[in-house]
């Protein structure tokens, strides 16, 4: 931002100085050499003043006209004094343009002082008139040769002078124009780091209102006030379903024991009675657990750590090995990469993905068999993991729906765990898809980030 500021505030300065400098030192040049030539033909003038009163008077003393002309020139001119005749009465120097000849005829001709400016000299003809007046007899011409180094000297300084101070004034351009930018854009940037870490899950950090221009300040305390009404959702949110959850174990827990002692006592057609009450009763105690994990996953705030892939699915997948066998399910790990990847994730919760991935293909296979395959590959967002299964698989509407809460295709299921899987992935940078398995059933991808991306 600073830059884009500073160079749209330079390009602005330097189109108005281009717009007015530029035009005021063309100007000012133009006078300047306009200055020179007629101070060149003023001295001309003045010098046949002089010789005027030599030549009609016919003085005889050619060094004291001499002396009196050089005298009235400035040191480095050349200067010719011709007669009626055109032949040279005084001499200072030799003109070094060969086109005051023509510029002679031209004087004589109309009667009228001639001055022409070339890249280093100035050449002004003057006619000396016979008493001074221009309707007497011309009696001579002055040839006077100034060269212009004074001249090239004054508008190169003048030059000089301007680009300084369009120097100046750019150089000031963009001390303004970064100071402005950064008044502006420190405040936003702190902004932007309050909300990348409450992105990050810590909810209590807060922007500083004391910087920048009213509208950003007034920006930072509406920032704060969501910030804070957004930390007293979340942890209600989290404090009432966790204690909801711990709540609700405890009367399970009795009612299970009493229907186990009621069971005990029973009657076959009773007892059949009560065995279904305890599977409502194992159900709903799935859900509590279920709802505790989703707290527990809504509350990511844990450091990334580089995990082995290969390694946490080798340790999950010989835990779920008995759970499989005894449900008849197949339950394989397939052979990893040629190099074992490393993603960035939260402590823990590769393990928790793993055991809801895992346990939810066993309980959709059921007790018909089937096989659970577990992968690792490469990807382009860095490393896929797949579970895929041969079970009854999901409905496209069935897909749609699978990451929300307490939506399960599994009469057992409580809905919970691809909404942990997805909370989880999707909070550590990741992404999860769920397509058909070949053959039937459902498979789970998740592009998990690499430890250079996260």
């Amino acid at each position: 931002m600073t830059r884009r500021v500073a160079a749209a505030l330079l390009a602005l300065t330097l189109a108005i100085l281009v717009a007015a400098v530029v035009p005021l030192a063309l100007g000012a040049i133009a006078h300047e050499r306009d200055s020179f030539v007629e101070d060149t033909a003023r001295t001309a003038a003045s010098i046949a003043g002089l010789a005027e009163a030599r030549l009609g008077d016919h003085v005889s003393d050619d060094r004291e006209l001499t002396d009196a002309l050089v005298t009235a020139a400035r040191e480095g001119d050349e200067l010719l004094l011709l007669n009626n005749h055109g032949e040279v009465v005084v001499r200072q120097g030799n003109p070094q343009n060969p086109g005051w000849h023509q510029l002679v005829a031209q004087s004589t001709t109309q009667n009228d002082p001639t001055t022409e400016l070339t890249s280093n000299r100035v050449i002004a003809v003057q006619t000396v008139w016979d008493d001074g007046k221009l309707s007497g007899t011309a009696i001579g011409t002055v040839v006077l040769e100034r060269p212009t180094g004074p001249l090239n000297q004054n508008i190169a300084n003048l030059w000089l002078y301007l680009i300084g101070l369009s120097g100046a004034a750019m150089v000031a351009a963009v001390l303004i124009a970064i100071y402005f930018a950064r008044w502006v854009s420190r405040p936003l940037a702190r902004l932007d780091t309050a909300a990348r870490k409450i992105a990050d899950g810590n909810l209590a950090v807060r922007a500083k209102t004391g910087y920048g221009p009213p509208e950003l300040r007034r920006m930072a305390a509406t920032f704060n006030m969501m910030a804070g009404r957004l930390e007293a959702l979340v942890h209600g949110h989290r404090a009432m379903l966790a204690d909801a959850s711990h709540q609700l174990r405890t009367p399970l827990t009795a009612l299970r024991l009493r229907l186990d002692l009621l069971a005990a006592d029973s009657g076959p057609a009773a007892a059949a009675e009560l065995a279904g009450a305890q599977e409502e009763i194992a159900r709903l105690s799935r859900l509590v657990d279920g709802l505790l994990a989703t707290a527990r996953a809504e509350a990511v705030t844990e450091q990334l750590e580089q995990i082995d892939v290969m390694e946490t699915v080798g340790e999950r997948v010989a835990a779920w090995q008995p759970v499989a066998d005894g449900n008849g399910v197949k339950l394989v790990a397939e052979p990893p990469p040629a190099a074992a990847p490393l993603v960035a994730l939260g402590a823990g919760h590769l393990e928790q993905i793993l055991d809801n991935l895992i346990d939810n293909a066993i309980d959709a296979i059921g007790d018909r068999g089937g096989t659970v395959h577990v992968s690792v590959a490469r990807s382009a967002a860095g490393t896929m993991l797949t579970v895929a299964d041969d079970g009854p698989g999901m409905t496209a509407h069935e897909r749609s729906r699978a990451f929300l809460r307490y939506t399960t295709g599994s009469q057992n299921g409580t809905g919970l765990g691809l909404a942990i899987v997805h909370r989880l992935v999707t909070a550590n940078g990741g992404t999860i898809r769920l397509a058909d398995t070949p053959g039937g059933g459902l498979t789970v991808e998740l592009d998990l980030p690499s430890p250079d991306e996260a």
